[in-house]
């Protein structure tokens, strides 16, 4: 009889796991999924973030390809090429719309700002203190951040200058 009630809790916890897992996968699918949506411009996010990493691409260097790699470094590596690639995609973004010629290290900064939630910014400041590199000049893009990415972060920079 105890044979029986033992199989029947591990039958149970077994169906609690899967559950579970299909859950966090579940969630993780979704939001995929609603980052493929087109929005107003019949553009989704992931289409904008290949836009602007394949417009972008000419311009970057060496030095500032090991800055960005250098800085998401404390992300977890499962994670890393998909932080990599969002944070890529708003430094050039930002370098567009300056029009400039390349990526420096000032706009890999800006862009890493704007494209990290306030959460992460501990990791960055931190990281930015290891290499020596003052904060001071960006304390303005991190004040304007929220706990999250925000879409509108061109009408709020242009309103904190």
């Amino acid at each position: 009889m105890s044979g029986i009630v033992d199989n029947s809790i591990l039958l149970i916890l077994w169906g609690f796991l899967m559950i579970t897992f299909m859950a966090i996968g579940g969630f993780f699918m979704f939001r995929k999924f609603l980052k493929r949506l087109p929005k107003e411009d019949g553009k989704s996010i992931m289409d904008w973030e290949e836009y602007y990493v394949e417009k972008s691409q000419h311009m970057w260097n060496t030095e500032e390809k090991e800055l960005l790699e250098e800085l998401v470094s404390p992300v977890p590596e499962l994670f890393r090429d998909i932080a990599k690639h969002k944070i890529a995609s708003k430094i050039g973004e930002v370098a567009l719309n300056k029009e400039i010629e390349s990526i420096n290290k000032e706009v890999v900064i800006e862009g890493y700002i704007l494209a990290t939630p306030k959460r992460d910014h501990k990791f960055l400041r931190r990281k930015l203190k290891e290499k020596n590199i003052d904060v001071s000049p960006y304390e303005y893009l991190f004040s304007l951040a929220k706990d999250d990415y925000a879409p509108d972060w061109e009408k709020r920079v242009k309103n904190s200058k």
